[in-house]
């Protein structure tokens, strides 16, 4: 059973619900703005990504050094803190009654620019229970998206190509830099993995914009481990590849390098008409903020544009993604353990399997029961609940 629950920011917060198979029975509730953003307010301070006005490193500072999502007990409380401010109690009444018949629902949600950094998976409904221990949980993208005029769904084939852009070298930034290395020292795990993609390997610095465009042509899932930086806008979300500054397209160039835009993949990044991209079916981005088109009231940004362009499913993350040496600098205690890569590897077998939401929730579960059990630091919620997927299936035919 699948419901879609939507959002909606004009003063105060008002949400709407209906289960897809009794379209007929809409469910609506107002949120008094008062009551709400106080507590969204301290969640956005509690993850690491920029507040306004601050820096990229302050915000890791901020969020990793003595932050509530590495704290068991401080989490524990805002978690359920959040819960009970947000979510709709009549709804969860209802999930209540499939789940006493065995049934897990689907929750697809919609969120508004206030609650787009919500995770949730993460939503902490009773004591040991996560949202994402009873549910399977998507994004369910904007009707102009999903249903836009003229898009096609790229199949999938389980057997075809996997393009894979690992940690790409970026022009003009050293390994120290802000557009350094994400993954570090690459675990064999994932160098194996590496080597069963098209182009293979890590840390390669001949992977631009035309090489990868030529890529997806004809692939069937897409993975990329990188740094996303966010505009102004969601169509200046922008991708780094290895692509130097006379590279052409719609971003201004970072010195040596000039970054891939959402608006590039929209529109096509090069002079002339508009050609836009094709995506596989199956996209996952393993970069900071690259699901940022949650954050803008107009339905743009990377996964939009790869929704757009063909792709069924997008998982991306919600805030910035710490790295290894980020939380092993920062949070006191944590262990020498690498956590990026077995992410990397988590996000790729979910989009392996024949449903790639319940895949990537399974993964959740695992994470959120030991992190409740445990307070694991290797398990906290700042890595596993930053990740979601937006399902875009094949828009509906209305001329039937």
């Amino acid at each position: 059973m699948t419901v879609q629950l939507k959002f909606v920011d004009a003063g105060d917060l008002y949400l709407s619900w209906r289960w897809e198979h009794e379209p007929d029975r809409p469910r609506a509730q107002v949120v008094p703005r008062e009551l709400l953003q106080p507590v969204l307010d301290e969640w956005a301070a509690a993850v690491p990504s920029p507040l306004p006005g601050e820096s990229a490193d302050g915000a890791l500072r901020r969020s990793l050094t003595h932050g509530p999502l590495v704290d068991h007990a401080r989490e524990l409380d805002l978690a359920t803190r959040v819960y009970r401010a947000l979510f709709p109690q009549p709804l969860a009444v209802e999930f209540n009654s499939w789940l006493e018949q065995g049934i897990r629902p689907h929750l697809r949600v919609q969120p508004s620019p206030s609650t787009a950094l919500v995770p949730w998976e993460a939503l902490r409904v009773d004591e040991g229970e996560r949202a994402v221990h009873s549910l399977d949980i998507s994004v369910l993208p904007p009707a102009t998206v999903g249903n836009a005029p003229g898009r096609r769904v790229t199949a999938f084939d389980p057997q075809g190509t996997v393009v894979g852009v690992l940690d790409p070298k970026v022009p003009g930034f050293a390994d120290a830099s802000g557009l350094g290395s994400v993954l570090g020292r690459v675990t064999p795990e994932l160098a194996t993995l590496a080597s069963g993609f098209a182009p293979g390997g890590v840390r390669r610095d001949d992977i631009d914009r035309d090489h990868l465009e030529r890529a997806l042509a004809t692939a069937a899932r897409f993975l990329y481990v990188g740094h996303v930086t966010t505009g102004g806008h969601g169509l200046g979300a922008r991708m780094h590849l290895s692509c130097t500054a006379d590279t052409t397209g719609r971003a201004a160039p970072l010195g040596a390098h000039r970054p891939l835009a959402a608006a590039d993949i929209v529109l096509g990044h090069r002079p002339g008409p508009v050609r836009p991209w094709r995506f596989p079916n199956r996209v996952a981005l393993v970069a900071c903020e690259s699901g940022g088109d949650l954050r803008f009231a107009e339905p743009s940004g990377l996964v939009t544009a790869m929704v757009h362009g063909g792709a069924e499913h997008v998982t991306a993350t919600r805030w910035t993604l710490p790295t290894d040496e980020g939380l092993t600098r920062l949070v006191p205690g944590f262990p020498s353990t690498p956590v990026l890569a077995p992410t990397v590897l988590a996000i790729d077998a979910a989009h392996r399997a024949p449903d790639p939401v319940t895949a990537l929730n399974d993964w959740q579960r695992a994470a959120a029961t030991r992190w409740e059990e445990t307070g694991d630091l290797t398990c906290s919620p700042i890595v596993w609940a930053a990740f979601t997927t937006t399902w875009a299936p094949a828009p509906r035919s209305w001329d039937r």
